[in-house]
């Protein structure tokens, strides 16, 4: 028994040495080329099947992206690499980000990306991003597999996660006692694909500026619906490291110079114009005057929306018949002979 873990023990360091090779040959881009391609020093826009950044290049002739290079430079450390985790590590790898992989001591990254499934697990990364003063992004997936979101906090300017926590937290409830034994929660490819999709969107958003940054974006998938939001800060946050961060935001923002509000004339749109267009009412200046009535004597300050015109009786010329003296009789005998 004790011989076979001694040699399970000793394949398991051959193997921790040949995982540790293999992945100092991929970052110097040695090797026989087996399993991935050497690092590529300069982004370049040039269209050849060797250059796997020509289409990421388009976005700066195209005037979407100032400076894409600079994806180069930037660091992020993603936490949880599970069905969200994983996709938005390759996309970021894709997009052509400098650095992206777990947190490691000593070591600053631009951004932290939070892709853990639990309420335990954000909170830690949320009591120590407050801390540390390190903006990060949230995401999740819920339970039933067809709705998730993303959030950016920034501490100090943006609602935390325990600003306004979910009611678990809130309750201080353990995660664990409400998991059924045999129940586990959906999972659903499509729906973490679309969160990791819209998650890295924002962070190339965010590290490049441009476009408009989302503070927080959900995604239901029954209804195509993708409500948008953004939370302040909550001043009796539980966490202290986030009340003073709120403090240090409020310095900041307050040492900043005042922009002076300039409030512009409204120009006046002259009746003449260029393209001899004339407004012409389709009421003349006298039906006008015929339409309207007499203005009632009101308060200062009171006016009516228009005057009841007074009615006019119809006039009808009398007319008077002569007299002839004939009898009815005789005037049906001349009617019966015409």
């Amino acid at each position: 028994m004790a011989e076979s873990v001694e040699r399970l023990q000793q394949r398991v360091q051959e193997l921790e040495r040949e995982l540790a090779q293999e992945r100092s040959r991929r970052v110097l881009g040695g090797g026989d080329g087996v399993g991935g391609r050497a690092r590529i020093e300069k982004m370049s826009p040039e269209v050849v099947d060797s250059n796997p950044y020509s289409r990421l290049m388009a976005l700066k002739r195209m005037g979407i992206v100032n400076d894409y290079e600079k994806i180069r430079t930037f660091a992020v450390a993603i936490v949880g690499v599970g069905g969200v985790g994983s996709v938005t590590a390759e996309m970021l790898t894709r997009c052509g980000i400098g650095k992206n992989g777990g947190l490691e001591e000593g070591k600053p990254v631009d951004l932290v990306l939070s892709c853990v499934d639990n309420f335990e697990a954000r909170m830690t990364i949320n009591t120590a991003c407050n801390e540390l003063g390190q903006i990060w992004m949230e995401s999740g997936v819920s339970e039933n597999a067809v709705s998730g979101h993303i959030q950016l906090i920034i501490p100090g300017e943006s609602a935390c996660f325990a600003c306004a926590p979910p009611l678990v937290v809130a309750a201080n409830i353990d995660e664990k006692t409400l998991k059924r034994e045999g129940v586990c929660a959906a999972s659903l490819p499509t729906t973490m694909g679309v969160v990791a999709g819209i998650l890295v969107q924002n962070v190339l958003k965010f590290l490049l500026n441009f476009g408009t940054v989302s503070f927080y974006l959900g995604y239901n998938a029954m209804q195509d619906f993708f409500p948008t939001m953004s939370m302040k800060p909550n001043p009796q946050c539980d966490d202290r490291n986030c009340r003073k961060q709120q403090e240090e935001y409020k310095k900041k923002a307050a040492a900043l110079p005042k922009q002076e509000v300039v409030q512009e004339e409204e120009k006046i749109i002259h009746e003449d114009n260029e393209w001899g267009i004339e407004l012409v009412s389709e009421v003349s200046e006298e039906e006008l005057k015929n339409s309207s009535g007499p203005v009632p004597n009101l308060p200062e300050g009171i006016t009516v929306a228009y005057t009841i015109p007074k009615k006019q009786e119809d006039s009808v010329p009398e007319v008077t018949v002569e007299d002839s003296g004939e009898s009815l009789e005789d005037l049906m005998a001349k009617m019966k002979n015409m």
